[in-house]
C-alpha cells in the first residue's frame, strides 16, 4: 500500500460496531467488503436482508432494509403511491420503491462528517429504526401487492389500532 493510500484510508471503520451488534445478538451476518455489511433480521411478518453500507467519500452509513417481496407489474404504481403515502408519515428514512424490479426498501444515512464515530447505540437505533418502519407497513405493501386494494385501503387497514382489552 502507497503511502498516499494510507493516508486516505481512515483508521476507523463505522461497520466494526455493525459487525460487533451482529456478534451479540448472534444473528447471521456477512461483511462482504470493507464497506458494507449484510444481515438478515427476523421480524413478525418476514426476514429482513439489511445492509449498511460505509461511504467514505461523504463520511456516511447507509442502511438500506428490503424484504422479500416483489410487486407483481400491473400492481406498481398502486405500490409507488403508497411508498409515497407512507413516507408522508415517517420522521426520518423513507421508503423507496424500484419501479424495474418492483422492489421496496427503507433507506436512511447516518452522517459522520468530520471524523465523527458510530457509536453501537446509534447503529442498533439505525437498524431498529429500519425493521420498526419494514414491520409496521409491510402489511400495507402486502395487501397492494397481493389482495389488490389501493395504497390508501392498505394504509388505513395497516394502521387500524386497537385500544383495549375484551
Amino acid at each position: 500500500m502507497s503511502l498516499v493510500e494510507l493516508m486516505r484510508t481512515p483508521p476507523y471503520n463505522p461497520l466494526d460496531a455493525v459487525e460487533r451488534l451482529a456478534l451479540m445478538r448472534e444473528w447471521d451476518y456477512e461483511r462482504s467488503t470493507e464497506d458494507e455489511v449484510t444481515l438478515t433480521v427476523a421480524g413478525t411478518g418476514a426476514d429482513y436482508q439489511v445492509s449498511f453500507t460505509w461511504m467514505c467519500d461523504i463520511e456516511a452509513m447507509h442502511i438500506a432494509c428490503a424484504f422479500d417481496m416483489k410487486a407483481p407489474t400491473k400492481r406498481r404504481t398502486e405500490m409507488a403511491e403508497l411508498v409515497c403515502m407512507v413516507n408522508e408519515q415517517l420522521w426520518i428514512g423513507h421508503f423507496d420503491h424500484w419501479n424495474k424490479d418492483g422492489l421496496v426498501m427503507f433507506r436512511q444515512s447516518l452522517m459522520l462528517a468530520g471524523g465523527n464515530m458510530a457509536t453501537d447505540t446509534q447503529c442498533e437505533a439505525l437498524l431498529a429504526v429500519a425493521v420498526d418502519a419494514c414491520e409496521r407497513y409491510y402489511q400495507a405493501f402486502q395487501f397492494v401487492a397481493w389482495a389488490g386494494k389501493t395504497a390508501r385501503e392498505s394504509l388505513d387497514a395497516t394502521l387500524f389500532e386497537t385500544v383495549g382489552a375484551a
